[in-house]
């Protein structure tokens, strides 16, 4: 009996997994002949002794001192005893009843009982109405560390021959003994022989393991001696769940923080099978181990399994594997971007690979064992167990989170980890990223899969690992560097020091990350000089080579958009940049300057824009994005949507400029960053357009015979001064509103988005300039003050564009239309002063040829340009009113232009236009 004790002992650890094999081989040793021994053995007038024989002589002895203790269950022999093995008896070298059984029925043939496993449940060896008492292998399934040991047989199965003797027959003590020795093999989840599960629990069923089985006992048995059982059997019931809720959850679709769960609850059994092998040996061992002492040793042990078993039918209940989860199931399978987006990825809908699948994983088994922590807290012995759970199952989910913070990368196989990577959006995408998809949608917080310990700085860890993403995909990471003296577990954040505070390191790889990419931008890639390249193409404030390259190009873009040709225009505006003198013969990014054509009106593009959903009724910039966004494929240059209005425009009006940036600059000179630039350059130069137009009159008014010669008709000569103010009011007009734009709206918001810039790159300096510092030391620095942000940099940006586009009238429906009249009416004067030219000659008597002389000409010159003054003087004066309104609302930058303007609403240029 020593032998099969210490055998036990050595293999402590693998017991749990080979139970079945070793019941089906225990009736080697004494106890275990006595369970599987006939009716006429069992019923022997020997009494069943727990001493040993006089054989000390011939087989010596062994002395030894003892201590285990399984969580608050302690076990103790102080005393030194003996243990020896009795000669066997003639009885006791009898063949065991077993094997003569398997012998004379011919059941040797294992292979005829193998069952084919399934990926749901475990399998068993043969169906539950045969006895077949051989454990067998059964192949590995997707929970790699679960039992490969088959489901034994139930005892309801066994031959008559292999029943014991009835309890009714055993004295008191023997009763006790029978008892104790049935309850150690039902504490390790296996029928005894008194003690046996009810007949409606099937071991081969997933869901009757999982709830745990109840226990019937034999009739006959003492009633004090069945009440004390009956205490003890829930102990067996969480074990076998519990047992099996580890084998379940390990399987590979529930994510390595379950895993680590399962691993650490393992090892409880573990410790709980060793418990139960050292009161085996105190049973065996000493004459006064009583059924009483057995349940006051394994009190501590059933309060550790309850809370097991409790934890783990919370679990369950969540997955719904038991009753359903009511609060839970509506929306099992709403997750439908998940879905796509995995059938995207190559997934596909199995079982467990479905995203939309309810299964508690990750960031909510961690939330689960917090909020259970939070409930249980009076009870130290629980709360010490939880604890212990919370850290174990927290390792693989700060591992990723570590990787995450400190890499910029997710390795979250089991999509698990509170930040969702979506790589079907890849940053080649970003040349047509018209809503800026790559940077926020490419990386997203699972707001479901986040711990209570990182809700308060969920959105910091998002941008920590989003920084270093970018950074790293710039080669400015070392990914292959081990990252050291970080947490490691969800433990007590209070408990550890400062330098491996749990929120310390959160703040401090933020910081890192964030001073690292704004580096990246600001010195490597010289954001500064790309912006200040940006302004002198879009807002035209050194224009001197573009007003060349209008003049080159001006039979070009006289012709319609479509019949343009677009190399020929390529051309000179690389001719144009790349010649002497100019700003931008010394910009090194001219190369990044494209010419295009837009077939949609600029007025007709932002009317779409703002009349989505009423931009003009909240009035703030930043919604401009959000209107905007949807409308960008619809107003791309398609020639399947363009109208017959849009067919005839002109190239002048679709010109428009394009700026290709590299990564990472591509993030805050993006693609609408880069559209808000080509409204504001075709806004700027309509106006520039339209003033060359209206200056080109004033020349042909200064220099044409027809309006140089001095009529004898005082009528004609009045009728050429209101043709002069008129055209005076309409350039000082639009020379106001250019002002305006540039130098009251542009420039003042521009300034700044530089200083802000360059007040970020002094920090920048003073840091380099306090030494060099390594990863952590910079870690540590930045968490105790974090400047400006790469976020707050590019929202910066945005709002700049935003501000000026705002300013500009250009997001304000009510302005747009009168502004659209207004530029129509100019546009149309300027266009209509060649043929007024001709049409003054046969108006003025002075200049008409004999003959080609006629009166009434005067009059519909006359009543043509009432109608202009009337239209030009009607909407000036309603677009003051309007501006006047807002600036009173809104903004008080209106004021200067309603000021400017009210010269060419009175006329009071029109001296100096007749010049």
């Amino acid at each position: 009996m020593s032998a099969s004790l210490n055998h036990r002992q050595a293999t402590s650890s693998q017991r749990h997994r080979n139970q079945s094999i070793e019941s089906a081989l225990r009736p080697q040793s004494t106890q275990e002949r006595h369970r599987v021994a006939s009716p006429q053995t069992g019923s022997s007038d020997r009494p069943q002794r727990r001493t040993v024989s006089n054989a000390q002589e011939s087989n010596g002895a062994s002395t030894e001192t003892k201590e285990r203790k399984f969580i608050r269950g302690k076990v103790t022999t102080t005393e030194s005893y003996s243990v020896r093995t009795r000669s066997p008896t003639k009885e006791d070298r009898a063949e065991p009843p077993l094997r003569r059984h398997e012998r004379e029925n011919g059941e040797d043939d294992q292979e005829s009982h193998r069952l084919s496993t399934t990926e749901g449940r475990r399998p068993q060896t043969v169906s539950s109405g045969v006895w077949q008492p051989h454990a067998i292998l059964i192949p590995h399934t997707t929970a790699p560390l679960a039992s490969r040991v088959s489901i034994p047989s139930l005892a309801l199965t066994a031959p008559s021959s292999l029943q014991p003797t009835p309890l009714d027959q055993l004295s008191l003590e023997r009763q006790e003994a029978a008892i104790i020795d049935d309850l150690l093999f039902i504490f390790m989840g296996y029928e005894g022989q008194y003690i046996r599960f009810v007949e409606t629990f099937d071991p081969s069923v997933e869901t009757d393991r999982l709830a745990g089985p109840e226990f019937r006992i034999a009739k006959g048995l003492n009633i004090s001696l069945h009440e004390l059982t009956t205490s003890m059997l829930t102990t067996a019931t969480h074990y076998i769940a519990v047992e099996s809720f580890i084998e379940i959850q390990s399987r590979v679709e529930f994510g390595s923080v379950n895993h680590a769960l399962c691993a650490s609850m393992r090892n409880l059994l573990t410790e709980y099978i060793l418990f139960i092998t050292q009161l085996e040996e105190q049973y065996l061992t000493n004459s006064g181990f009583t059924l009483h002492l057995l349940h006051l040793h394994t009190i501590s042990a059933c309060q550790t399994l309850s809370q097991l078993f409790a934890l783990a039918n919370e679990i369950l209940r969540k997955n719904s594997m038991l009753e359903e989860d009511l609060e839970d199931s509506v929306d099992e399978f709403d997750d439908v971007d998940k879905i796509l987006e995995a059938l995207r990825e190559g997934g596909d809908l199995a079982p467990g690979g479905m995203p939309g699948k309810k299964i508690l994983r990750g960031g909510r088994v961690l939330g689960l064992l917090t909020k259970r922590l939070g409930t249980i807290s009076g009870d130290p012995e629980a709360k010490t167990l939880v604890t212990k759970l919370l850290s174990d199952a927290s390792q693989p989910y700060m591992t990723m989170l570590n990787e995450w913070l400190h890499h910029g990368g997710i390795r979250d196989p089991h999509g698990e980890f509170l930040i969702r990577e979506q790589k079907s959006i890849r940053r080649e995408r970003l040349e047509e990223d018209y809503t800026d998809e790559y940077w926020e949608k490419r990386y997203t917080i699972r707001d479901d899969e986040v711990p209570p310990q990182l809700e308060g700085v969920k959105d910091k860890v998002l941008l920590a690992g989003k920084y270093l993403n970018v950074v790293r995909e710039c080669g400015g990471v070392d990914v292959g560097k081990e990252v050291t003296d970080v947490p490691k577990t969800f433990d007590d954040v209070r408990q550890v020091p400062p330098s491996l505070s749990f929120l310390e390191n959160v703040n401090g790889a933020y910081a890192y990350a964030n001073s690292s990419l704004l580096n990246l931008l600001l010195t490597t890639h010289a954001l500064p000089a790309r912006l200040r390249s940006l302004k002198h193409y879009f807002f035209l404030d050194r224009s001197d080579f573009f007003s060349h390259f209008l003049e080159l190009s001006a039979s070009e873009l006289k012709k319609p958009a479509r019949a343009a040709n677009m190399s020929k225009l390529q051309s000179l505006l690389d001719l144009v940049l790349r010649q002497p003198g100019t700003v931008a013969a010394q910009d090194p990014f001219k190369e990044d300057v494209k010419v295009q054509m837009n077939e949609v009106g600029l007025i007709k593009w932002l009317m779409r824009i703002v009349s989505v959903s009423g931009i003009e009724q909240d009035g703030d910039g930043l919604s401009f994005d959000r209107q905007h966004t949807p409308l960008t494929a619809a107003t791309t240059t398609t020639t399947a949507q363009v109208s017959d209005e849009d067919k005839n425009i002109t190239g002048i009006a679709a010109l428009e400029l394009d700026y290709s940036v590299p990564f990472p600059l591509s993030l805050v000179i993006s693609r609408k960053t880069v559209l808000r630039y080509q409204l504001l350059f075709r806004y700027l130069l309509s106006l520039r357009h339209l003033e060359t137009q209206l200056s080109s009159a004033w020349n042909e008014h200064s220099h044409a015979a027809s309006w140089k010669h001095k009529s004898s008709d005082v009528k004609v000569e009045m009728w050429k001064r209101r043709a002069w103010t008129l055209r005076a009011r309409m350039l000082v007009f639009v020379q106001q509103l250019l002002y305006f734009c540039t130098s009251e709206v542009i420039e003042p918001n521009w300034l700044a988005l530089m200083a802000s810039l360059k007040e970020k790159d002094s920090e920048m300096e003073g840091e380099s300039e306090g030494g060099v510092l390594g990863q952590k030391g910079k870690e540590a620095q930045g968490a105790k003050r974090v400047g400006r942000t790469v976020d707050e940099l590019m929202q910066d940006h945005v709002d700049f564009l935003d501000t000026c586009l705002k300013e500009c009238m250009l997001t304000n429906s009510k302005l747009l239309k009168i502004h659209s009249k207004i530029i129509t009416a100019c546009g149309m004067f300027s266009s209509y002063t060649s043929k007024l030219t001709r049409s003054l000659s046969t108006a003025d008597p002075d200049l008409a040829e004999p003959g080609a002389y006629d009166p009434n000409s005067l009059v519909k010159l006359s009543d043509n340009l009432s109608k202009y003054e009337e239209n030009f003087s009607r909407h000036l004066k309603i677009l003051l009113d309007v501006l006047n309104y807002y600036a009173a609302t809104e903004t008080v930058r209106f004021l200067g232009l309603c000021s400017r303007l009210s010269a060419a609403s009175e006329g009071t240029a029109g001296g100096s236009g007749g010049a």
